[in-house]
C-alpha cells in the first residue's frame, strides 16, 4: 500500500514526472483527510489555497481506495484536463493502469440519427456539416471537443446533437451505435468517472431519463470547484421555458408532419408560432430580468393564448404520434412544455420566485426555488456514500457556515489548507486613496486613472477585472481616449475574441493589459511575469435585482435572518477571493492587487474583505507599491 505522506514527500514519484515538483505539507494532509473520508463513507469540506495541489491530493486516495468514485469539476475544460492530463500522470506515478471514464452531457456527443436528418443545411452551415460527416467515421467517442475546427457556439451543433427532450432512447434506429450510450456504459464499468457539475446535477435532479443512472453505483463523490454548486442547484431545481425552445419545437413538429398535408394540423402549428411571437412582443423591450409580478399584466393574455395553442397542437399530434418515434417524442415534449407553462404562470402552484429574462431575440420564463439546501441534503444523504467538497474559496476566514448552510450540510467538518506560497512576501494589496463611491458615474474613469500609473512600475502585464459589462464598456471608451496610458502595451478586451484565445495572447505577449468581467474572475491561470497586477473595480456584491439573489434574500427574510450578513456579504467575500486568486499562481509569482472600492476603508464590513486576503499586507501609499514591485523585479533580474 502506498503511503500518502511518502508519495507527496521528498522522494515522490511525481518529482520525475512533474518539472519543479516540491513537497507540500498541506497536500499530504489533505490526501490523508480525503482517504479517511472515503474509507469511512463520511463527508468532508476542504478549502485548499492556490498551490496546495488539491487535484492530486484527492485523486490519489480516490484511486487507492478501491471504491467506485465520481469526480465532478466546474467546467468541461477542467474535466478534460483532469481526464487527459492529471489522471494519466497519477496512474503513471503509482505504476499501474487505472480504469477511468470521461462522461459529459448528451449535447457534447454527436447524434448519428440527427446528423442523418440534416439533408439540406443552410449555406452558412454547409461547411460545418461536411466536416462533421467526415469526422463521424474517424471518431470513437463522438465527443465534439475533438473537432476543434468548428466553433463551440456554431449553429450546427444543436442540429447534430440531442437533448434529453428530443432523444428517442431505445427506439432510435442508431441506439446500438449511440455515443452517449457507449459513454454511459463505459462509466458504469470504470472505477473512476470524471463528470462536470451540470451533468451531476442533471442526473441528481432526474432530468435525464431513458438511460441507466450511474450515480447510485458510486461509493465516493468528489466535487472540485464546489463553491459553484449552490447557485447551479438553484437553477437545476427550478423550472424554465423559453421562446427559443418553443420555436425549435414548432420547427421540428412542422418538419415531422409536413408529409401528412393536414391543413388543420398546420393551422394549429401556425397558431403556436403566432402565440410565441405575440408573447415576445408583449414583453418589456429593454433587456434584463423582471419579476413576473411586475409584468404579468402586460403578458397574461399572451400567456393564456400560448397555453391554449400548445394544448390544441398537443391534442392534434396525439392523433399521429404512433406514426413514428420522433412524433411520439415531440408529443412528450409538448406535454412537458404545457406542464411547465402551467407552473410558471400560476403563482399559487409552487413557492418560488417567478421572473422573466428578456434577451435581444428571445425571452425565458423562470421559476426559482427560494432554497435548495433541503433538496441537496436529501440527495447527499439518500445513499451511503462518501462526499468530498473542495475549492479555493469555501470559507470566510475559517468559517464554513455560509457554504454548509446552502448545501444543507449542518454537521460536516471543514478543513482549511492555506496556499504554501510566500503570499506575505510576494503579494501586496493597494487601496488607492481618494476614489469616488462605486455609484458615482465617474468611478470607472477614476479607477483607471489610479491604476494605469502602476504600469510604469512593472514590466509585467495587468488584469482589470470589472463587476459589470457597463463598467467594462466604460473602460474600453476610456482607453480609446487615453491610449498613451498603455505605454505602448497591447490592450485585450473580453468579447473581442474567445476567452481562451485572449488568454493565450495575453500569456504570449507578456506585458499586455486585459479588461474582463465575470468569466475572468475564476478558472484563469496565468503564471509568471505576464501577470503582475490585478485591479478590481468594485467589491463584487451581487445585484439585489438578480433573481437568484432575490430568491435567497426572500428565504432568509422568511427565516428571520439578515440577508446582508447571512448571504450578500459572504458571497461577495468569496467572489473577491476568486478574483484575487488570479494573481499568484506559482511559487515564484509576485504582484499587486488593486482594490478600487473606497468602502473597503469607509464601511465596517471592509475589514472582513481585507481579513479574507490575509496574510497579504495592504497599503494606501503608492510609494509602497513602487518599492514592492522594484524590489521583486530586481530580484527576478538577479535570478
Amino acid at each position: 500500500m502506498i503511503s500518502l505522506s511518502e508519495f507527496f514527500g521528498d522522494n515522490s514519484p511525481l518529482s520525475k514526472l512533474l518539472p519543479g515538483f516540491q513537497p507540500r505539507a498541506g497536500q499530504a494532509w489533505m490526501a490523508e483527510a480525503v482517504a479517511e473520508t472515503i474509507e469511512n463513507l463520511d463527508k468532508l469540506v476542504v478549502e485548499a489555497g492556490t498551490g496546495t495541489g488539491k487535484t492530486f491530493a484527492y485523486l490519489l486516495p480516490a484511486l487507492l481506495s478501491g471504491r467506485k468514485t465520481i469526480i465532478s469539476t466546474g467546467t468541461k475544460a477542467l474535466q478534460d484536463q483532469l481526464y487527459h492530463r492529471d489522471l494519466p500522470l497519477i496512474g503513471q506515478a503509482i505504476g499501474r493502469p487505472v480504469s477511468t471514464a470521461l462522461l459529459k452531457g448528451r449535447a457534447n456527443y454527436l447524434c448519428l440519427h440527427r446528423l442523418d436528418q440534416v439533408t439540406e443545411p443552410a449555406d452558412a452551415l454547409a461547411g460545418d456539416v461536411r466536416a462533421i460527416r467526415e469526422w463521424r467515421h474517424r471518431t470513437e467517442s463522438g465527443d465534439r471537443a475533438e473537432l476543434a475546427t468548428i466553433a463551440e457556439d456554431s449553429a450546427v451543433w444543436p442540429l447534430v446533437t440531442s437533448t434529453a427532450e428530443n432523444c428517442l432512447g431505445q427506439k432510435c434506429p442508431d441506439y446500438s451505435r449511440c455515443h452517449v450510450v457507449k459513454a454511459r456504459r463505459a462509466a458504469q464499468e470504470a472505477d473512476l468517472v470524471v463528470v462536470n457539475h451540470h451533468l451531476l446535477l442533471a442526473d441528481l435532479a432526474m432530468k435525464e431519463e431513458g438511460f441507466v443512472e450511474f450515480l447510485p453505483g458510486a461509493e465516493a463523490i468528489i466535487l472540485d470547484e464546489a463553491h459553484q454548486i449552490p447557485d447551479l442547484a438553484v437553477q437545476f431545481f427550478g423550472v424554465a421555458l423559453g421562446t427559443r425552445e418553443l420555436e425549435r419545437l414548432v420547427d421540428e413538429v412542422c418538419a415531422e408532419t409536413i408529409a401528412f398535408q393536414q391543413p388543420e394540423l398546420q393551422r394549429r402549428i401556425d397558431k403556436v408560432a403566432t402565440a410565441v411571437r405575440a408573447l415576445r412582443a408583449a414583453a418589456p423591450r429593454k433587456e434584463g430580468r423582471y419579476q413576473l409580478s411586475e409584468v404579468i399584466a402586460a403578458v397574461s393574455e399572451t400567456l393564456d393564448a400560448l397555453r391554449l395553442a400548445l394544448g390544441d397542437l398537443h391534442q392534434a399530434i396525439g392523433e399521429f404520434r404512433e406514426a413514428s418515434a420522433e412524433l411520439e417524442q415531440l408529443h412528450l415534449q409538448l406535454t412537458g412544455a404545457i406542464e411547465r407553462l402551467a407552473l410558471l404562470a400560476n403563482d399559487e402552484t409552487w413557492d418560488g420566485l417567478r421572473w422573466l429574462e428578456v434577451n435581444p431575440r428571445s425571452l425565458r420564463l423562470n421559476l426559482t426555488p427560494l432554497d435548495v439546501s433541503a433538496t441537496l441534503r436529501g440527495m447527499i444523504e439518500s445513499a451511503h456514500q462518501a462526499w468530498v467538497f473542495t475549492s479555493a474559496t469555501l470559507a470566510v476566514g475559517e468559517d464554513f457556515s455560509h457554504f454548509l448552510s446552502r448545501m444543507g450540510l449542518s454537521e460536516t467538518s471543514g478543513l482549511t489548507f492555506p496556499s504554501p506560497y510566500a503570499i506575505e512576501q510576494n503579494g501586496l494589496v493597494y487601496l488607492p486613496p481618494g476614489l469616488p463611491q462605486p455609484s458615482d458615474p465617474g468611478h470607472t474613469d477614476a479607477v483607471l486613472e489610479s491604476v494605469t500609473p502602476l504600469l510604469e512600475m512593472t514590466t509585467g502585464g495587468m488584469f482589470c477585472l470589472f463587476t459589470s459589462h457597463r463598467a467594462l464598456n466604460a473602460a474600453r471608451k476610456w482607453f480609446r481616449k487615453n491610449k498613451k496610458c498603455l505605454l505602448g502595451r497591447e490592450l485585450l478586451i473580453q468579447g473581442d475574441s474567445p476567452r481562451d484565445d485572449l488568454l493565450r495572447r495575453f500569456r504570449e505577449i507578456g506585458n499586455a493589459v486585459l479588461l474582463g468581467t465575470g468569466s475572468f474572475w475564476e478558472g484563469v491561470d496565468v503564471r509568471g511575469q505576464a501577470l503582475t497586477i490585478v485591479a478590481i473595480d468594485k467589491l463584487p456584491f451581487g445585484s439585489p435585482g438578480d433573481p437568484l439573489m432575490m430568491a435567497r434574500l426572500e428565504y432568509i427574510r422568511r427565516e428571520g435572518g439578515n440577508g446582508f450578513t447571512a448571504h450578500q456579504l459572504p458571497q461577495a467575500v468569496l467572489a473577491l477571493k476568486q478574483g484575487v486568486g488570479r494573481l499568484l499562481r506559482d511559487q515564484a509569482d509576485y504582484g499587486v492587487i488593486v482594490l478600487c472600492d473606497p468602502r473597503i476603508t469607509t464601511k465596517s464590513y471592509g475589514k472582513t474583505f481585507l481579513k479574507s486576503l490575509e496574510p497579504m499586507p495592504s497599503t494606501a501609499a503608492l510609494a509602497d507599491v513602487a518599492g514592492f514591485l522594484a524590489a521583486h523585479e530586481r530580484r527576478r533580474g538577479v535570478a
